[in-house]
C-alpha cells in the first residue's frame, strides 16, 4: 500500500474513534488543545497564506467530533493559535504547544487532540513531513508515544 494510502486510511480511522469518543470530547481543555493543535498543523512550515488559513477554518466548522462547541468561539481561538505561530513561529509555538498540554490530564483527550492533529494534517491529501514532526511534537508533549499514531 502506497504511504499517502496509508496516511488516508489512517486519518479516515482516526475521525472514525473521534466520533465515538465525541460525548467524551465537551471539556475546555480539549476545545483548547484542539485549536492550538489545528493552529500547529496549520503553520507547520513556518507561513499561512489566506486559502490555508481558510480551509482549516472550514474543516474545523465542518468537523463533527468539534460541533461539540460554538463555532465562533474556535474560530476565534484558532486565529489567536496561529496568529502568535505567524508572529514568531518558535516563540509562538512554546505558546502553542502549551495550549496543546492542557489536554495532558485525560488521556483520552489528549489522543484525540493527536487524532484531530492528523485528520487536518491529511486533509488536503498530503500529511508532510513538516505537519507529521509537528503533531510529533505534540506527542511529546501530551506524553504519547508517537508510533502509536504511525508517526
Amino acid at each position: 500500500m502506497a504511504l499517502w494510502d496509508r496516511f488516508k486510511e489512517s486519518a479516515s480511522t482516526m475521525q472514525t474513534q473521534l466520533m465515538a469518543k465525541k460525548n467524551d470530547l465537551k471539556s475546555g481543555a480539549f476545545r483548547d488543545a484542539s485549536m492550538a493543535m489545528c493552529a500547529l498543523v496549520a503553520a507547520a512550515d513556518g507561513t499561512v497564506d489566506p486559502s490555508e488559513r481558510q480551509r482549516v477554518a472550514q474543516l474545523i466548522a465542518t468537523n463533527e467530533v468539534l460541533q461539540n462547541f460554538d463555532a465562533m468561539d474556535l474560530q476565534r481561538r484558532f486565529d489567536a493559535n496561529l496568529d502568535k505561530l505567524v508572529a514568531d513561529f518558535a516563540f509562538g509555538k512554546v505558546s502553542v504547544l502549551q495550549e496543546v498540554a492542557k489536554a495532558k490530564k485525560k488521556p483520552a483527550e489528549a489522543r484525540a487532540v493527536i487524532q484531530i492533529g492528523i485528520v487536518i494534517g491529511g486533509a488536503d491529501g498530503d500529511f508532510d513531513k513538516t505537519e507529521q514532526a509537528v503533531v510529533r511534537e505534540a506527542c511529546f508533549t501530551l506524553d504519547l508515544p508517537p508510533h502509536e499514531f504511525d508517526l
